[in-house]
């Protein structure tokens, strides 16, 4: 991309042109009213002035941006007139002198209640040492979409145009915005049902954090083309001339998978490009089918796509008469084609169409037109009030309430029955103790187990969809901690944690006696200050938890001395340091001691490979153990307890610590010319036959020339799998070595780990 150009008069234009295109599309979606019309354009007037003179990171006017941001929410997520007043406002009160209570004096309530959601928190907002401002930030937008949903919607919407348009940042902005979204916002996408927004979210982090795997795959994809024209003869007209003549009104979408899609099967299922057998997807969208007679529609064609095209049995959902908990309803079936080409065929109406492609910003849409409508168990009103009452625990730092809510985005339904029949929706792997929780609090509070289908079980006992439970009951039974450990559902955990707080508050008066005498002893005063300090170095969420450790002895004395620095030093052995060696990491020769061999990812010995930010010289670097980064990696670096962590830039460790902590990132890259040997491991699945760990070891040995470390084979039912921890120079060496492998006969999968 060429340097942006300023030219005032055409970007004038341009402003026209958008503005104009925006009212077009909410229009499309319904008729406006002069009021209406009139609030978005006070809104752009207002923005457009307040931005005034001011520029993107690319050089085009900031305007442009929270215009595109309308445009995203109207057009492709569907929301209407509020929204696209909150998107032109989202920035004037975080960027410019405007005030929330003069866009509340102009535009109402909601308004200034939406934008407000959508600011981020002032810089000098004071937090607690283990939290991030961008935790703060992620817990105020999550808390804001309780009271309305349109914040996370307008937070995607800008999220998504800040990725479209990432490319002007420099590396590490573009880094921890992508860590970020990957973190946080792809997840909330996917919850909410915006699967493209989602998908095209995914694709773009994939670019700015893996690049060379995306461009790879993206042109294996490319090299199909010619697939899908002939797809087009053997299954698209085919399906065409059944469904017109079966009498439908529909519309065919055909789509290849993305790059990020598949890139992801291919490393959860180790498969190599070539076997992924749902790169091609077709969807039959129904239309003018009557809500009564969707589901037994979708089913007719069902049957005719599966009495020509042989289905894959294992494929087969019913997400109709089982939506997703995010409302997606649809039926799924991968068929096999004449050119030998697995197809994912979906079939649904057009209001599932809608709801699969808007989510729950579908919900919103309907319940805001049709007011008068009583809407029962609504899944979007009840997923937020589980947000609510989860976030407004005030103990818990805004980290630990990030990374809970985050637990819940992806996690897959299971669906129990009471004795008496009732339906009873939880997460996967709930236990018998979330059944409780979640039919009446009182029932979990005095739990000891269950019969599951009339099999007595204990309260952890993990439930599975189709489980008949009743309940067991004890009144002599109460929560204790170790049952944090046998829930899922953050119902349940806060249940026991409002019961375990509540009992830890009895020991609050002798925790106060014991460290006014600790302060007493150590010369020190009894004040805020003090105390603040001692929460942040014990690490205590709450004053409860922390008096109710002084109390029981968990905190000693000698511990509340050494936080202030006041604890007398321990007794030294001087008599020892003759024999300091004896002790210390070494090996023994006929010459005496000789010190023992450095380890390859030792902190002195990993300082050289990297180039660090010349601020951050002087400190050690050390290569992560969770990626173990090789030469010809892309890096980054994470200062973490006075070192540089250097990871690979896809590794999910630092993407979740770049999106908490963006001050903490580090531009790193290896150092030119550098010889160097890194441990690093592969995994390896292998049909079992005799020679086998032989042949493997010859061509990591002789042919490749490197050096193992350890090498692990089991086998099971005719199957190998093994880890290979060796040391290599780059990763162009163990991409060859993986290729190489790849080669044995018998070999079916061989990765990197």
């Amino acid at each position: 991309m060429g340097e942006y150009v300023i030219d005032e008069a055409r970007e004038e234009r341009e402003m026209q042109a958008r503005y104009d295109e925006l009212i077009e599309a909410c229009r499309a979606l319904k008729p406006l009213s002069p009021d209406e019309e009139a609030s978005i354009l006070r809104a752009y007037q207002i923005a457009k002035t307040a931005h005034a003179g001011t520029r993107r990171k690319s050089g085009e006017p900031y305007i442009f941006h929270p215009l595109a941001v309308a445009l995203i929410a109207v057009k492709e997520v569907g929301l209407g007139p509020i929204a696209a007043i909150c998107a032109l406002l989202h920035d004037v009160v975080e960027d410019t002198d405007i005030t929330l209570d003069e866009l509340r004096m102009v535009f109402g309530d909601r308004v200034a209640t939406i934008v407000d959601g959508v600011t981020k928190i002032d810089d000098v907002m004071v937090m607690q040492h283990t939290d991030s401002k961008q935790a703060e930030n992620y817990r105020k937008i999550l808390l804001s979409m309780c009271d309305d949903a349109y914040v996370i919607f307008l937070k995607l919407c800008d999220r998504l145009h800040n990725m479209r348009t990432l490319g002007s940042m420099k590396d590490t902005k573009k880094l921890a915005i992508a860590s970020e979204t990957s973190y946080l916002y792809i997840p909330l996408a996917h919850r909410l049902g915006l699967y493209s927004i989602k998908t095209e979210l995914e694709e773009l982090v994939m670019r700015y954090t893996n690049p060379d795997c995306y461009n790879e795959i993206a042109a294996r994809i490319a090299a199909t083309a010619g697939t899908g024209e002939r797809l087009e003869e053997c299954l698209t007209i085919p399906v065409r001339q059944m469904l017109d003549a079966a009498g439908y009104d529909y519309r065919l979408k055909t789509r290849v998978k993305s790059v990020y899609s598949c890139w992801k099967k291919m490393e959860n299922k180790h498969v190599d490009f070539d076997e992924i057998y749902d790169l091609y997807a077709m969807r039959i969208i129904l239309q003018n089918v009557p809500r009564e007679h969707e589901k037994e529609e979708c089913f007719k064609v069902y049957a005719l796509i599966s009495e020509q095209f042989p289905p894959n049995p294992t494929r087969f959902r019913d997400w109709i008469t089982r939506p997703k908990n995010n409302g997606y309803e649809s039926l799924q079936t991968t068929v096999m084609t004449p050119i030998g080409r697995w197809v994912e065929i979906q079939i649904r109406t057009e209001r599932m169409d809608t709801i699969a492609e808007k989510g729950m910003a579908a919900h919103f849409l309907y319940k805001e037109a049709h007011p008068e409508e009583q809407i029962e168990n609504n899944p979007v009103e009840e997923w937020l009030q589980q947000i609510r009452t989860s976030l407004e625990q005030s103990d818990k730092s805004a980290l630990d309430l990030v990374e809970e809510f985050k637990e819940t985005l992806y996690t897959k339904e299971i669906y129990l029955f009471t004795p008496k029949g009732k339906t009873i929706v939880l997460p996967s792997r709930s236990t018998v103790l979330d059944f409780a929780y979640a039919i009446h609090t009182d029932l979990g509070m005095h739990c000891i187990g269950a019969k599951v289908n009339a099999r007595p079980v204990a309260i952890g006992y993990r439930l599975h969809t189709g489980d008949q439970v009743q309940v067991l009951t004890s009144k002599r039974t109460l929560p204790q901690t170790e049952w944090l450990t046998q829930c899922q559902t953050p119902r349940a955990k806060e249940a026991i944690k409002d019961f375990l707080r509540s009992r830890k508050k009895e020991f609050v008066a002798e925790g106060k006696r014991r460290l006014n005498t600790y302060y007493e002893k150590i010369h020190l005063k009894a004040n805020p200050q003090n105390f603040g300090q001692l929460k942040r170095y014990f690490n205590r969420a709450s004053d409860i938890d922390l008096y109710y450790d002084l109390a029981v002895g968990t905190i000693t004395e000698q511990q509340v001395a050494e936080c202030f620095g006041k604890a007398r030093p321990a007794p030294r052995l001087f008599f020892l340091d003759p024999y300091r060696d004896v002790f210390e990491n070494s090996r023994r020769t006929g010459d005496g001691v000789v010190p023992a061999e450095p380890r390859v990812d030792d902190p002195a010995t990993a300082a050289a490979p990297f180039l660090l930010d010349k601020e951050y010289e002087h400190l050690p670097t050390e290569s992560a153990p969770c990626c173990k980064p090789v030469p010809g990696d892309q890096v980054i670096g994470i200062v973490s307890d006075g070192k540089i962590m250097v990871h690979r830039t896809n590794c999910r460790v630092a993407r979740d610590e770049m999106a908490n902590h963006e001050n903490h990132i580090v531009r790193a890259k290896w150092r030119p010319g550098e010889q160097l040997s890194l441990l690093t491991g592969i995994a390896l699945t292998a049909i079992d036959r005799h020679g086998l760990l032989q042949e493997i070891t010859r061509h990591i040995s002789d042919e490749m020339d490197l050096n193992m470390r350890a090498i692990t084979l089991e086998a099971s039912e005719g199957v190998a799998r093994g880890i290979i921890m060796l040391y290599v120079n780059n990763v162009q060496s163990l991409n060859g070595l993986i290729d190489k492998l790849k080669t044995i006969d018998g070999v079916e999968d061989v990765h990197r780990i």
